[in-house]
Order: structure tokens, then C-alpha cells, then sequence
């Protein structure tokens, strides 16, 4: 048969309660009592409080975790992989400690089993010596959340982390510039977590520009990112920008485009039959190959006068048949590098130059100006494009200006975003020199006027940018 007690308290031999109901509340204990479950016994109902029970033997191989559980994880002997339990419920706990003070040298790897942790499906990375959290699973969503540890953004974030070149940083992002050739050499490669794709910027030199009322030199080929990898700033205009770039751990060489030469004119008063402008040279990282840009045309017989292919074509010298600009986008990428440069007016019997490409726009052609004389202005550069990626606006490959023809008074073109401009009709034969393309640019150099050499284009550069933290 079943038996009853019915009693409202239960009193040990000194007369405190052991055991009393009042109400709708059942106390078990009095003040300073120990409540033990014995051996082998299980509880169900009361649910976890938030702590959990240590294991004393430390970890030294992989293992997968049981919630309730906290351990000691020894990574001395090499990196351990914890593997969090499968299917959790909601309030499931685990929680581990850096045994040996070693997760820094060899990490440990908390591997989600199908779960997000901190929100994303990306297992945790541990490498910070001494580090001890505590993870509590929460919904499907967010999955294990750390309860102990809050200072860490995304324990599933691992960051770029690399050297090379002169680097800066822009709030959480750092930024690589080469001014000249080096490595760019990656450590940690990151993940989706974090950060594994970079931004870039990879700019050409630009040409040298042609002589006596040539063209002028067209910009080096600009390549470069949209900018979403790396946070908020002004890569160019969005037709041109590709995606960031995937990257892995690897020394990835560099290579920074040194500007082109202008060919020097005869002594004054005579023309030289080869003083077109010299093409820029080349800037490469990994993938990205931007090609120098093509030299400005000068006075002499075809092709001379007639501007060159490259990242963005030279302009043209007007006077002569075939004066045409020179190709831009050369060779074709997609997005484009570049653009022509300018073809010069026909008929123009007084010179000028028109101007060489930019990464934006064309070159335009020679104007020919009203008045008596033969008044030949040379054409503006085309347009190159302004990018914040350093932090700071700056202008790149801008094609460089005509030079001036004819009597004096004929102006050169204008050079824009680091593009030279050409040289005034200065009156006196051998004088009034354009300027150059500026350095780290890709710019363009300017054309000179009536006997006067052509300027130098810009040298290149390539900018690497990436979140970091």
C-alpha cells in the first residue's frame, strides 16, 4: 500500500527546520546548511546557475566540449581544436582557460558544430595568452554568446595582418603605400569574420610628353577597388571600381612604374625628327597589372607626331597626316585603366598638341584660336580621379597637356589630378617649358611649345588597404 506524511516542517533533533513549506514555497535547509546531491544522483528542473563544474585535467589534445563543463586547455605541445556541443538547447554553458599561458604561440580554435558564435557562422579564434571565457548558448541566431569576456568584438574574427611599404592607419584600417618597389608580405589572411579581402589602388606611370607644340604624355593606368572591403571613403567613380581582392598568406611582390622620359628637341631653331614622348612603365600587385601610359606625340614625320597606346593614350601633335591620339585601355582590362588621348585638328598649319588620356576622361584636341598668326593652344588633359584611400583626397592619373604652336600668346593645355601642363608660346624660341607629371601619380607630363622638349610623366604608386581590427 502507499503511504502519506503530511507535514508542514521537518525538524532535525535541535529543533531548525530542515525542511518547511509555507505557502506556495517549499525551503529546504536553514542558514549555513550544505545541500548535496549523493553520488550518482541527478537533478532535473532547477536548471543551470550560471557557473559550471571544472575539469581538473588539463586538455593537451582536441576534444569536444559538454555543456556544463569548464576545462583547462594546455596548448603547450601545439594549437587544440574545442568543439562545442551539437544541437545545444538555450542556456547551455561551457567554459574553458588558457592552462599554460599559451594561446598566443599556439592557439586554440573553439569550433561552432553548427552554431554561430557572437552571430556568425565562423568558428572562434583564441590567441591572446591567458584568455578565459565563458560561453552560454543563447537562441539560434546569435548562438554562444561569451558572459564573462565582452571586450571582444567577434570571438569568429580572425584579421589581415601583413607588412610592407610605408604603413598608416585609418581608424580600424591600415593602409600599405609603395612609393617604389617592395613586398607586400601577409602573415594571417584573415577570415569573413574579420577581414580576408584588401582594397587597392594600383597606378602606372604616366609618358613623357612630345616636344616642339606636342602631345601630351597620357596617364598611367589606374586600377583600383570599389572600397567596400574597407571602410567608408572615395575610391573613384563606380563604373571603374572592381572587387576588393581575395589575398592568402604569401609575399606578394610590387612593383611601382617609374615615369617616362621626354626626348629632348634639337638645338632651336630646327625641329628633331624624334621627340616623342616615352612611354610610362608598369605597377603590379598580385593580379592587378596596370599598364604605363603612352608617350605624347611629336614634330616630326608619322608616327612620331602621332600620340602612343597605353594605360591612357598620349595626345597627338596636329600638324602632319595621321595625327591621331593614341589608344587608352591598352592592354584591355575591365573595368578600363584609361582612356585616348586627343587627335589633333586638321588642318592646323601653326602646331599645338593636344592632351594626353586620363583615367576618367579623354584628352581633348589642339584649339585653334582667332586672329591673325597662327595661334595653336594646346589641349587640356583628360581628367583623372580623385581617391581617399590614404585618408586624405588625392588626385591620380590625369593626362598631361598640349603644348603650344604658332606666335606668342598660344597657350599649352592644362594637366589635371597630377598631370603636367603644357608649355606657353613663350616667344623666344628653346624657352617656356610645361611642367611634369607629379611623382606617385601616374600623371601625364606636359608638351612643350615651338623647339622645346616635352616634360617627364609622374611616377606610379600602389595602395593596399584593409581592416585590421
Amino acid at each position: 500500500m502507499t503511504s502519506t506524511i503530511k507535514v508542514n516542517n521537518i525538524q532535525n533533533q535541535c529543533g531548525a527546520n530542515i525542511a518547511n513549506k509555507c505557502g506556495s514555497t517549499i525551503t529546504l535547509g536553514a542558514s549555513g546548511d550544505t545541500i548535496t546531491l549523493a553520488c550518482g544522483a541527478s537533478q532535473t528542473g532547477f536548471g543551470r546557475t550560471g557557473t559550471v563544474d571544472w575539469d581538473t585535467t588539463a586538455k593537451t589534445a582536441s576534444f569536444t566540449a559538454v555543456s556544463g563543463t569548464g576545462y583547462f586547455v594546455n596548448t603547450t605541445s601545439g594549437a587544440i581544436t574545442l568543439t562545442l556541443p551539437a544541437s545545444p538547447s538555450a542556456g547551455d554553458i561551457v567554459a574553458f582557460n588558457d592552462y599554460a599561458r599559451t594561446f598566443g604561440t599556439n592557439n586554440l580554435t573553439v569550433a561552432r558544430n553548427g552554431s554561430n558564435i557572437q552571430g556568425v557562422a565562423t568558428d572562434g579564434t583564441f590567441s591572446t595568452n591567458g584568455q578565459s571565457t565563458m560561453f552560454v548558448y543563447v537562441d539560434g541566431t546569435q548562438g554562444w554568446v561569451p558572459t564573462e569576456d565582452q571586450t571582444t568584438g567577434n570571438y569568429g574574427a580572425l584579421y589581415i595582418t601583413a607588412t610592407g611599404g610605408t604603413i598608416t592607419t585609418c581608424g580600424d584600417y591600415k593602409i600599405h603605400t609603395f612609393t617604389g618597389p617592395g613586398t607586400f608580405c601577409v602573415s594571417c589572411a584573415g577570415n569573413a569574420g574579420g577581414s580576408n579581402t584588401v582594397d587597392y589602388l594600383v597606378v602606372a606611370a604616366g609618358a613623357g610628353a612630345g616636344g616642339d607644340a606636342g602631345g601630351g604624355g597620357g596617364a598611367g593606368g589606374t586600377r583600383f577597388s570599389d572600397g567596400t572591403a574597407s571602410g567608408c571613403y572615395t575610391a573613384g567613380p563606380s563604373p571603374l571600381g572592381a572587387s576588393a581582392l581575395p589575398i592568402s598568406v604569401q609575399s606578394y611582390p610590387i612593383t611601382v612604374g617609374g615615369g617616362g622620359n621626354a626626348t629632348p628637341c634639337a638645338a632651336a631653331p630646327g625641329p628633331s625628327p624624334s621627340n616623342a614622348g616615352n612611354p610610362g612603365n608598369q605597377s603590379i600587385f598580385s593580379t592587378i597589372t596596370s599598364a604605363g601610359g603612352g608617350g605624347g606625340g611629336g614634330h616630326g614625320t608619322t608616327p612620331v607626331n602621332t600620340g602612343a597606346a597605353g594605360g591612357s593614350g598620349g595626345g597627338a601633335r596636329s600638324t602632319g597626316p595621321g595625327a591621331t591620339g593614341g589608344a587608352g585601355n591598352t592592354p584591355p582590362v575591365s573595368p578600363p585603366q584609361g582612356n585616348p588621348g586627343g587627335s589633333g585638328v586638321q588642318p592646323s598649319p601653326g602646331g599645338g598638341g593636344s592632351g594626353g588620356g586620363g583615367a576618367v576622361c579623354s584628352g581633348s584636341p589642339n584649339v585653334i584660336l582667332p586672329g591673325p598668326g597662327f595661334r595653336d593652344s594646346g589641349g587640356p588633359g583628360g581628367t583623372g580621379l580623385t581617391s581617399s584611400i590614404t585618408g586624405s583626397p588625392v588626385g591620380y592619373g590625369g593626362g598631361g597637356g598640349g603644348g603650344s604652336g604658332g606666335v606668342p600668346g598660344a597657350q599649352g593645355g592644362t594637366g589635371t589630378q597630377g598631370g603636367g601642363s603644357g608649355s606657353n608660346h613663350p616667344g623666344t624660341p628653346g624657352n617656356g617649358c610645361g611642367t611634369a607629371g607629379s611623382v606617385n601619380t601616374g600623371g601625364g607630363g606636359g608638351g612643350g611649345s615651338d623647339n622645346v622638349r616635352g616634360r617627364n610623366g609622374g611616377s606610379g604608386v600602389v595602395i593596399i588597404r584593409y581592416k585590421f581590427q
